[in-house]
């Protein structure tokens, strides 16, 4: 894998883990 493939990866990684937190909150409150 090219380094930008890499990069790429972790930043959809990194999005889907904020989404989750986002989520992870509103159902909290």
């Amino acid at each position: 894998a090219t380094r930008y493939e890499k990069t790429a990866r972790n930043y959809l990684s990194m999005v889907k883990l904020g989404c989750i937190r986002l989520f992870y909150r509103r159902l909290n409150n």
